[in-house]
Order: C-alpha cells, then sequence, then structure tokens
C-alpha cells in the first residue's frame, strides 16, 4: 500500500482513506476504514468515465447486480454510490497476497492448494453465473489467497447478460467497458473474447482452467512476450500443460477447450475438486506454510494500522488532514450518520505551493482553482504485489481474426503482423526502463511568446480510439502550455488497455482560427513497440472539451474526445 499523495482524496463517503493499494484502467483503488472501523476496498472510477452519462447508466446496473453477488468465495460490495460526481463503490477487504504475487514470491502452489483454489473458484463462479453474469476478467491477480479461503475479486467489467446496451458482438448485455472492447487480460481471455463473439459463462471458466495452470506450474498456459503473441496463442494453440498431471491435467485440458460448449460447467469444475465441497478443503488448512506466515503478517499489519488510526488525532496516512466522512450527518445526540444515505463525490484536498509536488511529464499544468474538484490519474500502472515496477507487458492490443490476423498497436504504437515470422519481437520486459518515462526536453521548449489560446492551456484526458473508431485505444492524457511557434507545446501520454504507456512530445507548429496544429514525436525512453515516427496532430475545441487528431498510419490515425481535467 502507498502512501496518499497530496493530489488525492482523504474521503469517500463514510470512509477515511489510509492510503493507496492500486490503480488500473477503470480507477484507483483505495484502502479505506468506516466510522464503525470496518476495513474496506475503496474504488473511484477515474474522471473521464464521470462525464459519460452512459457509463454511468452501466455503473449503476453493474453495481445493482454486483450486489447481488453475495455468495462464498466472494469479496462482497458493500456500498456505492454511482450518482457522486466521481462514481465509486466498496468491497470488503481481505488481508492475503493475490495469486500473483504469491507465485511470483514461493513459486507453484501445491496439489491440495490447487484443488482448494478451484473448487473455490468454480462455486464462486456457479452462484455468479446463476445471478446472470459473467465476471469476463478471472485472472491471478483478481484472486486473492486468505486464511479462510479464496477470494475472488473486481466485478468491475462483469457483464450483465439479457442487459439492453451495445456490445462488440451486438448483442444486449451491459457492460463497464467502451463498445467494441475485447476486455479481459492476454493469456486469461478465452478465443472468443479475443475474436469478438458473444460472451458466455463458459469464457469464465477458461480463464479459471488458466489460472489453475499458473498456479500448479508457476507458469501460463499460453506463456508469450507479447500481448499479441499472447492473444495469437490463445486462439491457435494448444496450452502447455506438461507440467500438470492425472486428473488435474484432464480437468484443466478441458476447462481451456477452444469451443465453448466442450468446457465443463463451473459447478462441475468444483465438484470434481472437491466432491464434498471446497469448504471441506480449506477447513482443514489449505495454504502452505510460507503463505500463511505472509497472511498473518499482513493481518498483523492492519491490526498496527487500525490501532495506530484509533489513537492518532490526526490522518495517519497521506500528507493532508482528514474531511468529514461525506456520508449523512450525525444525529443530534451525536450518533453515526445514516448508513443508507449516500453523499457527495471524493472530498479532496486543495493543492498549495508547499504541498504540490513537481511534475511528473515535464509539463507542468495548472493547479486547480480552490474548491475545484480535481482527481490525479497516475500515469504509471502497477500489477498488485509488484510495488512500484512497471507492468511488463506490451503495448500492442490485437484484433484475432479467423481468416488473417494483424495487431494494430494503440496510441504510438506500430502496426504488426500477428502471423508467425511476422513483425517485430515485441519484448514484454522493457529492458530495465520503467514505461513511465517521462519525456524530455527539446531544444527551444522554452521560447518566448504566448500564440495558445488560454482554451487549449491544461491537463485533457479522454479514451482514443483508431481504425476509423473501430479500435479502442486506451486513455489519452494530454498537457497542453504556453509556447512559441517551433516551441514544445507539452507531451501526450497514451495507456493503452492492458496498462502499457508511450509518450509523445507535441511541438507547435500553428496556431488557427479554428485549431492548433503540432508535429509529434515518440519521447526519448519510450519502449521498443512504441511508434517514434513524427505526425501531424490536430486540436480542435469542441464545445468544453478538445477533440484530438493524429494522422499517423502506423497507428491508425487516432482520434479521442478529451475533457479538461486539470
Amino acid at each position: 500500500m502507498r502512501p496518499l499523495d497530496v493530489d488525492e482524496p482523504t474521503a469517500v463517503g463514510p470512509y477515511r482513506l489510509l492510503g493507496r493499494l492500486g490503480s488500473g484502467g477503470m480507477g484507483r483503488v483505495y484502502l479505506g476504514r468506516s466510522a464503525g472501523g470496518r476495513t474496506v476496498a475503496v474504488k473511484i472510477v477515474h474522471p473521464h468515465f464521470a462525464l459519460d452519462e452512459e457509463f454511468r447508466a452501466r455503473f449503476r446496473r453493474e453495481v445493482d447486480a454486483a450486489r447481488r453477488v453475495g455468495a462464498a468465495w466472494t469479496a462482497p460490495v458493500l456500498d456505492a454510490d454511482p450518482e457522486a460526481r466521481v462514481p465509486w463503490v466498496a468491497t470488503a477487504y481481505a488481508a492475503g497476497p493475490s495469486l500473483t504475487a504469491a507465485v511470483a514470491d514461493g513459486g507453484p502452489l501445491p496439489v491440495h492448494s490447487v484443488r482448494a483454489l478451484g473448487a473455490g473458484l468454480g462455486e464462486a463462479l456457479a452462484a455468479v453465473h446463476e445471478l446472470g453474469l459473467v465476471h469476463r476478467d478471472v485472472k491471478p491477480s483478481n484472486v486473492l489467497l486468505t486464511l479462510d479461503g479464496p477470494l475472488l475479486i473486481d466485478f468491475g467489467i462483469a457483464r450483465a447478460v439479457g442487459g439492453t446496451s451495445r456490445t462488440e458482438s451486438g448483442e444486449g448485455t451491459a457492460s463497464l467497458t467502451s463498445t467494441g472492447v475485447s476486455v479481459g487480460s492476454p493469456g486469461y481471455m478465452s478465443p472468443e473474447q479475443i475474436l469478438g463473439k458473444g460472451v458466455t459463462g463458459a469464457a469464465d471458466v477458461f480463464s479459471l482452467g488458466a489460472v489453475l495452470a499458473f498456479a500448479a506450474t508457476g507458469t501460463p498456459p499460453f506463456p508469450g512476450d507479447s500481448s499479441a503473441a499472447l492473444l495469437y496463442k490463445v486462439v491457435h494453440e494448444e496450452p502447455r500443460l506438461d507440467a500438470l498431471d492425472g486428473d488435474l491435467r484432464d480437468l484443466v485440458a478441458a476447462c481451456l477447450a477452444k469451443d465453448p460448449a466442450a468446457r465443463p460447467a463451473p459447478g462441475e469444475v468444483a465438484r470434481r475438486l472437491a466432491p464434498e465441497g471446497a469448504a471441506r478443503l480449506v477447513s482443514g488448512g489449505w495454504l502452505p506454510g510460507a503463505l500463511v506466515e505472509r497472511v498473518s503478517r499482513s493481518a498483523v499489519q492492519l491490526l498496527n494500522l487500525e490501532a495506530a488510526d484509533a489513537s492518532a488525532p490526526g490522518p495517519v496516512s497521506g500528507p493532508v488532514g482528514f474531511s468529514s466522512p461525506s456520508v449523512g450527518a450525525p444525529d443530534a445526540n451525536g450518533g453515526a450518520a445514516d448508513p443508507g444515505v449516500f453523499g457527495p463525490a471524493p472530498v479532496m484536498p486543495t493543492p498549495t505551493a508547499a504541498n504540490v509536488p513537481g511534475p511528473r511529464d515535464g509539463d507542468r499544468p495548472p493547479s486547480p482553482a480552490p474548491g475545484k474538484l480535481s482527481v490525479s490519474v497516475a500515469a504509471t500502472s502497477t500489477r498488485e504485489g509488484e510495488g512500484r515496477r512497471g507492468r511488463r507487458i506490451s503495448c500492442t492490443v490485437a484484433l484475432a481474426v479467423a481468416g488473417a490476423m494483424a495487431a494494430v498497436t494503440v496510441g504510438s504504437v506500430f502496426v504488426l503482423d500477428l502471423l508467425p515470422g511476422g513483425g517485430s519481437d515485441d519484448n514484454a520486459d522493457d529492458g530495465g526502463r520503467n514505461p513511465s518515462a517521462t519525456a524530455p526536453s527539446e531544444p527551444g521548449s522554452d521560447g518566448g511568446g504566448r500564440p495558445v489560446p488560454g482554451r487549449y492551456l491544461g491537463t485533457w484526458e479522454g479514451q482514443a480510439v483508431a481504425v476509423e473508431g473501430n479500435l479502442p485505444l486506451g486513455t489519452f492524457r494530454l498537457t497542453v502550455r504556453e509556447a512559441a511557434v517551433g516551441a514544445r507545446l507539452g507531451t501526450l501520454r497514451h495507456t493503452d488497455l492492458f496498462g502499457g504507456t508511450c509518450d509523445d512530445v507535441l511541438t507547435l507548429k500553428e496556431v488557427t482560427g479554428k485549431q492548433v496544429v503540432a508535429s509529434a514525436v515518440g519521447a526519448e525512453g519510450n519502449r521498443d513497440v512504441c511508434n517514434q515516427a513524427r505526425h501531424t496532430v490536430l486540436l480542435t475545441p469542441v464545445g468544453d472539451d478538445l477533440r484530438y487528431e493524429s494522422d499517423s498510419e502506423d497507428s491508425g490515425r487516432p482520434k479521442a474526445r478529451l475533457s479538461k481535467v486539470g
């Protein structure tokens, strides 16, 4: 857990925030505590999603659906406010590492642990599917290992089967994801997810099989060093299960069948692994000794945090003072507020000259005006259990097509050929470079003059698409500052759907009455997959927003409608 930065909220609804647990494509996750002392995980969505009314409607429906998931082996939704200026949702917090972190630190789990893991997750998915939901993102980082058993978390992209929203397959469903996005994690997505076909509960079973293979062997069943290669292998190649044997191998192979109809139901998976139920396996002690010790230490640390929180006169996490809980108000007798009343948006600190950190991207966006809501969106995306290290995954987003498969990479990334031997060797390891390395300054970046109207200045953020709107790219974050022609105008950071980043440096070319024209080039320090070629960018005001358009053919001529966030 990381301490709160100066630009992060200190309270959300009735929950005081103690630190940041992580961040992802949908938002940030914080460790929170209620007035009654309950510890929770609070997810706050990114600001640009909050501006999308269609997103709010989907978020509202899926929060309602997730509330119904009260089965064992899941982290229940405790509270949410889809109507807040920045929507949020709170779930129960459990001390314990993710499966990703546990395997990274201690290696594969013993067979007994794998059987208990699979039985618990199978029972959880069976309960989820009975409610008409599909999780769609079952992966090692979304599985927590606690002393009381495994927990399936993060229903943020769960799909409510039979809803009314548009999807990539044209079927009616409710989803937090953008229309046309095949959402999931490379190597754990089912073939039908990758190909954009209708997704059913069988997709979760495929992901479950991949998770069990990872837990038992320490490696995913579809290894690869780029997202493009991973997606290709899932669709076209058989999984590597050589390290498995016996009935466990047979079951995992059945789960990983290419044909959804050939996969077992999650309830059948659970019964084959634990005929007497997952609880029986867990009750006898299901984790190896080293993991039990680690989980116990986490629990002790949490208790120490609670003790410090209860005795401290001020905040124990974060550099700003604690704001009052923002749900309801105490009653006349000083009692707690009604927990059923939702409050306003997250309480944000007002930056001051003393506590505002230096710019992270080489450009200094204007500080928010006093009282203005501002939520920082971190450019660096890290996996749980990996500390500050950047994601070890390519920026590449693949489009798997039944005939010829080609990948149009996101943002400023090259178009790659997915067929064997084609394209470049996109290595997920960035060679030690931080994928969020800041863009360097260029000669002339401090040029004088102010030809750029104030309308364009600031930090802008939004979702981008390419290939005539058919390929979602992820998030564009653009910073524009005052500059003379020929001087550095700002930077664009693109965070793709898998968390990889590429930076562009923009140089001012021309200012017209209707738009700003700039040239852009990949920043030094970008990974090899990023497109470093120079291209032209048009910035055009559209209402209160800013339209971004690039003529980069290699990147699919990306476009984005950006909203001001700073």
